[in-house]
């Protein structure tokens, strides 16, 4: 019931924020594929909070048990079951909302759904159910490197302050030297202030993460209802606090006119490219093999330190108080997610293509 994702490389994620912990089960993944706990690691800590002043200060580190599916360091070709145990929740802080409905969370939505719900962390529509997500994603990395395929993402905007390069005038290996993950320092440093600004103003503010996935090859992907690109939507609007999605040329594809905007072929060497990308790599919802880019909108965490209007189960008017430790803004953490998420994508993708043709 909307717990799982995907069709051949499928996850199904289960825990809560509070909960004794998180996992997830991947099925599908291929026989004799190199698992990576190192690498693993490495993108959950991408993930994890208490990273740097402008996240949440909750200290997880996110270290993770796998249960089966892999012997001597590889894939089995079973069932993959990997667990995250929480460590540092502080439910108390929750308590004050217990019958009250916090301004834009899923609070009141997941009442009137199932007539009950964890309020503490927001139980299961939490972000730290991610952390599960991005231990999959991870694998479905590994698995995407075999066909030398690579998903970088990053940040392009914080409130107003927005990177106006494209992925190709940036040097993407200078994501992780800041802790905002903007490949611009410049830029990086101003975003850095002004979320610091924003949480000594008891505040929250939002951005976008934009991602780019080299290395696909053209034929993934499925007509009509199953295309790339819907996929790749559907993906990142799954993630908490997505409000939006676009690929290629986007919104802005609406100012130019079929002369501008077409992609025209041409051939280099035994392959098919276009001149331009403003199809984002994607035509007729599959993978032409040019570069797949698109943006990640999210909006300002529904958690802020000021004193909010709302109502109680009851409907009776009250003031929420905003307790407990959130991030000022998830745009930070919200990269290794995207590309958990595009690279869950592809690689359900790459296993459907393979069945498709002998």
């Amino acid at each position: 019931m909307g717990n799982s994702f995907g069709k051949l490389f499928r996850i199904s994620t289960f825990g809560e924020s509070h909960g004794k912990g998180l996992g997830v089960i991947i099925d599908g993944c291929p026989a004799g594929l190199e698992i990576d706990e190192d690498f693993i690691r490495s993108e959950m800590q991408r993930r994890k909070p208490g990273q740097s002043k402008i996240t949440t200060q909750r200290k997880e580190e996110d270290e993770f048990q796998i249960l089966s599916g892999v012997f001597e360091g590889k894939s089995t070709g079973t069932p993959i079951g990997l667990v995250i145990m929480n460590t540092d929740q502080k439910s108390k802080d929750y308590g004050h909302i217990a019958d009250k409905f916090r301004p834009s969370h899923a609070d009141y939505t997941y009442q009137e759904k199932y007539g009950i719900r964890d309020y503490r962390g927001g139980g299961r529509s939490s972000a730290r159910e991610t952390s599960a997500r991005v231990a999959a994603g991870a694998i479905a990395k590994l698995l995407l490197q075999h066909f030398g395929i690579s998903i970088q993402a990053y940040v392009s905007q914080v409130g107003d302050l927005k990177l106006e390069k494209s992925y190709l005038e940036l040097d993407l290996t200078q994501t992780e030297k800041n802790i905002i993950r903007c490949p611009d320092q410049e830029m990086a440093d101003e975003m850095i202030s002004f979320i610091d600004q924003i949480r000594k103003s008891r505040d929250t503010v939002g951005g976008v993460v934009s991602c780019v996935i080299k290395g696909v090859p053209p034929g993934l992907g499925e007509p009509v209802f199953d295309r790339l690109n819907a996929e790749l939507g559907k993906a990142m609007l799954s993630i908490n606090a997505v409000k939006g999605f676009e690929y290629g040329s986007g919104f802005e594809g609406v100012k130019m006119r079929g002369s501008e905007h077409n992609d025209a072929f041409y051939k280099e060497g035994d392959k098919v490219r276009t001149r331009t990308n403003h199809s984002g790599g994607i035509q007729g919802g599959i993978s032409n093999g040019e570069d797949i880019y698109f943006k990640v909108a999210f909006k300002p965490v529904a958690t802020i330190m000021i004193d909010q209007e709302s109502v109680n189960e009851a409907g009776e008017s009250v003031t929420v108080s905003g307790k407990g430790r959130h991030d000022p803004c998830v745009v930070p953490r919200a990269v290794p997610i995207v590309e958990a998420m595009g690279a869950l994508v592809l690689a359900d993708y790459l296993l459907i293509s393979r069945a498709n043709k002998l």
